[in-house]
């Protein structure tokens, strides 16, 4: 384990370094831009449809590179940012939900004047270049940004669009937590997870029993961190039970697995399987959704990509990032960071009339590292390299909030809890 952590420490090093340089560039020219962009009366739009971690990533770097006599205009639905690394932690532990729901003021009040504004509303359509929205508005765009993400239920995503709705959601989860003894836990991925261990903790008298799929938790992980994790599990007395794919009777609360066996629990949470947020662009151009992932396919340089040439050249001022999009990276905030860099290289490119040539390559060392939260103590940490060598390291957590006051502070908020 010690030279897990000498290597991890030798590795992270040579990320951090260039990565601290490049930040910090950033930061001054985004200074300078701040002094030098100027508000125009009619902006050639950059539009940036959907606003959780992918989508506010773009938008915040676009305010801060765009040249004048364009805007970025962010198109979100809900009220608040929905800081979903906490929503499993909040589903289970009462009285911090509402610190998970975090003001988009924090962009608005950071971009230069004039460079940004956020329109809440809900995208209907996407034609003859404009976006059409719910309200009956239409939007002509310059350049178009995809950032809608995928959907799934709590404790992974919320369909709420109010903060009180979204707060009322995570409490109803909770209490159904806490009137329950019996509990199974439908998917081992790193929803099921943290879920199944924060119940276990923060509840230890109830029955806990999580229920997978394949024959390894975290399947998209090395073999090392489903021995940590189920390891962790067992001690903690949590019933895991993989290579299982029950059907689920919501109405009965039972679990019937395909040996005819059914398991009945006083509750059932589902924790697997994302879809999409992909229909949007579904009547642009045959061919741009994928048939088998539903994803949006890109071209390397994260611009989509039809089933003919015409088309494709027709559609290359829109770009698809995050989870909607087919780029084979892991599914995690990370790879969104990266993926935003690239659109904002090309974006710029075309507006000063250069080739568009800066491509995304995945870096699974990167993107797909992982700290995960076993119950409130313990946390182990993971990150596994192309060549099939990996890292783990176990260390012990933070506050029970998960350092949300940080997460606020990154984004540019006011934290408006005492933690």
């Amino acid at each position: 384990m010690s030279n897990d952590k000498l290597r991890f420490g030798l590795k992270c090093a040579t990320i951090l370094f260039p990565f601290a340089l490049q930040l910090l560039s950033q930061r001054l020219l985004a200074l300078a831009h701040r002094w030098t962009y100027r508000t125009v009366p009619s902006p050639k739009e950059i539009v940036v449809i959907g606003g959780s971690f992918t989508g506010l990533q773009v938008a915040q770097r676009l305010t801060e590179t765009i040249p004048t006599g364009y805007r970025v205009t962010m198109i979100e639905r809900k009220s608040h940012f929905n800081y979903l690394f906490n929503f499993p932690r909040y589903s289970v532990l009462a009285g911090h939900e509402e610190y998970a729901f975090i003001p988009y003021d924090m962009l608005e009040n950071a971009a230069p004047k004039g460079s940004f504004r956020r329109i809440r509303d809900i995208v209907t359509s996407i034609k003859d270049g404009r976006v059409y929205l719910e309200s009956g508005e239409a939007i002509e765009f310059s350049y178009l940004v995809i950032a809608t993400g995928s959907r799934q239920g709590l404790p992974s995503k919320g369909i709420a669009t109010e903060k009180k709705d979204g707060c009322r959601e995570l409490q109803t989860v909770q209490e159904n937590i806490q009137t329950a003894n019996r509990i199974a836990v439908v998917g081992g991925g790193a929803v099921g997870v943290e879920l199944a261990t924060d119940i276990k903790y923060f509840h230890p008298d109830k029955d806990v029993t999580i229920v997978h799929s394949r024959e390894r938790l975290l399947q998209r992980f090395g073999p090392r961190l489903h021995d940590h994790v189920a390891g962790k599990m067992r001690e903690m007395g949590i019933h895991v039970r993989l290579g299982e794919r029950p059907e689920i009777v919501t109405e009965e609360n039972v679990l019937l697995f395909p040996s005819g066996k059914r398991q009945e629990y006083d509750l059932i949470i589902p924790c697997a399987g994302q879809t999409p947020n992909s229909a949007i662009v579904q009547d642009l151009a045959a061919g741009i959704i994928s048939p088998s992932t539903k994803e949006i396919r890109v071209q390397p340089t994260l611009q989509i990509i039809a089933d003919s040439k015409e088309d494709t050249a027709a559609l290359s001022n829109i770009f698809a990032i995050g989870d909607v999009a087919e780029t084979g990276s892991p599914k995690m905030g990370r790879a969104g960071f990266f993926q935003a860099e690239i659109v904002i290289q090309n974006i710029l490119a075309m507006i000063q009339g250069r080739e568009v040539s800066s491509v995304y390559q995945s870096r699974p060392d990167i993107e797909g590292s992982i700290k995960l939260s076993l119950g409130k103590d313990d946390a182990v940490m993971y990150m596994e390299e192309e060549d099939g060598n990996d890292f783990l390291i176990p260390i012990k957590a933070g506050n029970e909030d998960l350092e949300i006051k940080n997460a606020w502070s990154r984004l540019g908020g006011r934290f408006p809890g005492t933690t």
